[in-house]
């Protein structure tokens, strides 16, 4: 009896190894980590923490990849066609996975079926500014004006299916206003065209327009979150300045191609997760005014599913 059952556990553990060789052996070499966006970005310096702090709990080395163009399309197409074996991840954001490919259903992936969600890193903010000059002090303010002067008041995006570009459209519809959306390819170009008075507004990310208005050259109307935001509590969010529900948050995340293994796709939740309950990193992102939110990867999905319905519905009423 006894040797019939070391027989069986011997043929078990034989069995174990040969169904889930991945998740016994992974990770063997290193991994890459791409980043559909350029160096610097707020989606840059998440996955540049991420890489070392995975570097240490894996044991293997972990670069980063930047591949920007293509408004993150092209980045996020070649993490949608890796090799699903756990070696290659990447960064995601409401952009990449919800914006872009609302509007664009030829965008080359699709954001439901062709990742495996492994973690929420977090939140930032935009929130809408004005030049001095604009004679509006509140977003009630600028409704009426923009209702006064219908698309003459101008606002810039870094592209088209942009998140900043749909919080505009979402402001419009739900404002009952038109403003004249103004592409760059950066959101440097943008800021300089703002504080030079090209441009009356902008939905920027709070990560790049802070300092702006700590040296009062915007003003800041609102935040696009529906909670206002720390380290900013004097500025109102949208929603309770006149347009209930209006939220327009960028998110980012970590994912991996679709059927990634799932014992590597929770260990990754695991180790990111716990990096990211660390205070020290916490405050490196809070520097970069990112809001660390943890989720498990089925809350993610549900995150990126939600996201894309909201701005595909949005597109479809406003035509765009």
């Amino acid at each position: 009896m006894f040797l019939w059952v070391a027989r069986l556990a011997a043929l078990t553990l034989c069995l174990v190894g040969l169904t889930f060789p991945a998740a016994a052996e992974w990770p063997e070499r290193q991994i890459h980590i791409i980043v559909p966006l350029p160096a610097g970005s707020a989606a840059d310096v998440v996955a540049r923490l991420i890489a070392a702090r995975l570097s240490e709990s894996l044991g293997q080395s972990v670069v980063v990849d930047n591949r920007d163009g293509g408004s993150g399309a092209i980045g996020t197409g070649a993490i949608a066609h890796a090799d699903p074996d756990g070696y290659t991840i990447g960064i995601a954001t409401s952009t990449t996975l919800a914006t872009a490919p609302a509007l664009n259903p030829r965008i080359g992936y699709n954001s439901l079926a062709d990742f495996a969600p492994v973690s929420l890193v977090g939140y930032s903010p935009y929130v809408l500014v004005t030049n001095p000059s604009v004679p509006a002090k509140s977003v009630a303010e600028f409704i009426a004006l923009a209702k006064s002067r219908p698309g003459v008041l101008t606002y810039s995006s870094v592209g088209d299916a942009s998140l900043a570009h749909l919080a505009g459209e979402l402001f419009g519809k739900m404002a009952g206003v038109k403003l004249n959306q103004v592409p760059y390819k950066s959101s440097t170009q943008a800021v300089i065209d703002l504080l030079g008075g090209r441009i009356d507004s902008q939905f920027g990310i709070l990560t790049t327009t802070h300092q702006y208005i700590r040296e009062g050259k915007v003003n800041p109307l609102g935040v696009t979150t529906l909670q206002r935001v720390t380290g900013f509590p004097e500025i109102p969010t949208i929603a309770e300045s006149g347009l209930p529900g209006f939220d327009a948050s960028l998110w980012l995340a970590v994912v991996a191609p679709a059927k990634a293994p799932l014992a590597v796709v929770s260990r990754l939740n695991r180790d990111i997760n716990r990096m990211l309950d660390d205070q020290e990193i916490r405050k490196l992102l809070f520097a970069q005014s990112i809001f660390v939110e943890l989720k498990a990867p089925g809350e993610l999905a549900a995150l990126i599913a939600a996201d894309y319905a909201k701005w595909k519905e949005l597109a479809a009423t406003a035509g765009l």
